[in-house]
């Protein structure tokens, strides 16, 4: 467990100082409470962390003096808690801006449409059929009065109750 300056951790894993110093700030890698680094601990968490791409820039600097084997590099398990690791989190986040570009080809392809306006047609789809269907009493009230027929009664109310049904689904349509 030797504990060097950033300096040497760049010259041990064959990258620049900038690239140590960049590591740190993004919290791929830790250091102690005097600013060192710990070799092996660094190792570990720079392998873990870092993605792929960065792998491959870094691969393209002088190999690092000493040969990490895989019992060295443990994994975290996928259930432990604590930070995730760099190449989870950025499947996370792009599992996420996937699902942002799929909602957003569907509203622009008309197949989304915002909740908001859907609740306000609503209300007032609904709206325009209550008031029709309480607007039969006064509308059939004088015609009800003067009939003293129960089936012409009927007849009329089914006729006007029709109407407005057909009505509400003919703005269904439109």
């Amino acid at each position: 467990m030797p504990v060097v300056s950033l300096r040497a951790y760049a010259k041990h894993r064959g990258v620049t100082l900038k690239a140590v110093q960049k590591a740190i700030q993004s919290g791929r890698i830790r250091t102690t409470s005097d600013g060192k680094i710990d070799v092996d601990q660094a190792d570990a968490d720079w392998v873990r962390n870092t993605g792929p791409r960065q792998a491959s820039i870094a691969s393209s600097s002088p190999a690092p003096r000493r040969a990490q084997t895989p019992a060295e590099t443990p994994r975290p398990e996928p259930a432990a808690a604590g930070p995730l690791d760099y190449a989870r989190a950025r499947a996370v986040r792009e599992n996420y801006l996937a699902r942002l570009a799929k909602i957003e080809f569907e509203e622009r392809s008309g197949k989304l449409v915002n909740r908001d306006e859907v609740q306000v047609a609503a209300f007032n789809k609904f709206r325009t059929f209550r008031d029709g269907m309480l607007n039969i009493p006064d509308r059939v009230a004088a015609v009800l009065a003067a009939e003293s027929d129960p089936a012409r009664v009927h007849e009329i109310l089914a006729t006007e109750i029709r109407k407005a049904l057909l009505e509400f689904a003919d703005g269904a349509n439109r």
